[in-house]
């Protein structure tokens, strides 16, 4: 499967956040939303990823954007990964990868199935507004920060 493109319908998103609780992308309609996809927890790619986006939450939180994290393992390793590094954002236990497929984001096949590292910016309308079909986990926070206040400031110019 490729992936999802600019318009499309987001997939729906199930997740915990830091505290446990149930979260989905349709809950977070109204607000932007990067679903990022990832190979492992802690691994070292996708720690440096996980930190940056953490370290930029609140600037993002402030521009109207929550992240979901979004990897095949289970809620068992996601919640030791949160724990270890203090993420402070909902991460998405896909372990049937059925989530991955849907937004074309898998890489390998069958049990070996991993999610690649793609990102995806859902807009309020629950629709997507941006694809990183390729990411830099060191740079990748600032992009996200930097294209969900362009968008948001499109969207504003378009209102008036």
């Amino acid at each position: 499967m490729s992936l999802l493109e600019v318009g499309d319908k987001a997939p729906e998103v199930h997740a915990k956040d830091a505290e446990g609780i149930d979260v989905s992308l349709s809950d977070l309609r109204g607000r932007w939303v990067l679903v990022y996809f990832y190979p492992k927890d802690d691994t070292p790619g996708c720690t440096v990823e996980a930190c940056s986006l953490n370290e930029s939450l609140d600037d993002l939180t402030e521009c109207g954007a929550d992240v979901i994290g979004v990897s095949t393992q289970g809620d068992a390793s996601h919640t030791k990964f949160r724990d270890k590094y203090g993420l402070k954002f909902a991460l998405a236990a896909d372990s049937d990868g059925s989530i991955t497929k849907a937004y074309g984001a898998s890489k390998g096949f069958g049990a070996l199935s991993l999610a690649a590292r793609v990102s995806y910016l859902i807009g309020p309308d629950g629709k997507i507004a941006h694809v990183w079909p390729q990411v830099s986990p060191g740079k990748h926070a600032a992009e996200v920060l930097e294209m969900v206040k362009k968008l948001s400031q499109e969207k504003a110019g378009a209102a008036n």
